[in-house]
């Protein structure tokens, strides 16, 4: 598990990260969400020992990480503008990396840059950013890591590769003790891979919450009644935090179990009763005005 309590980073008079406190259990992954600036890049550079915290800490399974070898062998740190060797290889890379990590795992570096189709011994100084962030990844995923914390990840890969990464990070939980973590500024990136996702805007966690957890709680449906004072009483009786109205269509975001819900509809005897899938944009978009915030002048 990692966790942070109160951790806080400062650079002059900026402050990147105020007061955060995590848990990111293992076998899950974990979206970090946040706008640029939030302090994402800051966070995760103090949870793979980096950087050190001028407050708080960060315990990799109950250790301190920085300045702790043992525990750094555990985490591996995708950042976002990946860095390279002046001239480097794929080849001269992995030797670099399989010195640094225990557990590099070789033969399955080289089979995934074939299936991925990039040259072992080409340049990469020649590679394009989407390549770049595939070789990255394949990189790290076979370091042998418990912890892979991945700094926009899917920026620059297009659809088809971005959802192979997605089914590979799926392959690895299932596989191993692995535990990723993804820090995005987009919600839908995070939508189909995450279990938990953490808001994090002006270097503080707005929310953190288990994706299933919330889903659950939440429901969006819409509905026909015939009578007007059955529409009225209904809005009255669900803890509606959204309510749209299209002609004698009403559309309902409210909090509550999917069948508590429909008992409440079904009591009124709709014409028309329908549930609709939820987008995590959708979630975060009720959690965050609940908390007083709008979501939509967070998250571009």
């Amino acid at each position: 598990m990692i966790r942070t309590n109160e951790v806080s980073k400062r650079f002059s008079d900026i402050q990147a990260v105020s007061g955060v406190s995590l848990e990111i259990r293992e076998g899950e992954a974990f979206g970090l969400v946040g706008t640029n600036g939030a302090g994402k890049s800051t966070l995760l550079r103090m949870l793979c020992g980096i950087l050190k915290p001028d407050e708080g800490s960060v315990l990799i399974d109950e250790e301190e990480i920085y300045e702790n070898e043992d525990r750094k062998q555990e985490v591996f740190y995708l950042s976002d503008d990946a860095y390279f060797f002046a001239n480097a290889t794929p080849t001269e890379m992995e030797r670099y990396y399989r010195s640094l990590y225990a557990n590099y795992n070789s033969p399955r570096f080289y089979e995934m840059l074939d299936i991925f189709r990039l040259k072992k011994d080409r340049k990469i100084s020649t590679f394009s950013k989407g390549m770049k962030k595939q070789l990255s990844l394949l990189l790290g995923l076979n370091a042998g890591t418990k912890y892979l914390l991945c700094d926009e990840t899917f920026d620059g890969l297009d659809p088809v590769v971005r959802q192979s990464v997605k089914s590979l990070f799926a392959s690895e939980m299932l596989s191993r003790e692995f535990t990723p973590l993804i820090a995005s500024h987009n919600l839908r990136e995070l939508e189909d891979i995450c279990d938990h996702v953490g808001l994090l805007h002006e270097g503080g966690i707005l929310l953190s919450r288990d994706l299933e957890d919330m889903k659950f709680h939440i429901h969006k449906v819409q509905c026909v009644l015939s009578d007007k004072k059955q529409e009225e009483q209904l809005l009255k009786e669900m803890e509606v935090l959204q309510y749209l109205r299209q002609g004698s269509l009403m559309m309902i975001t409210a909090r509550g179990t999917q069948r508590e819900i429909l008992q409440r509809i079904s009591g009124k005897n709709p014409l028309f009763c329908e549930v609709l899938p939820l987008s995590l944009e959708e979630i975060f978009i009720s959690e965050t005005e609940v908390a007083g915030y709008e979501i939509k002048n967070i998250i571009c």
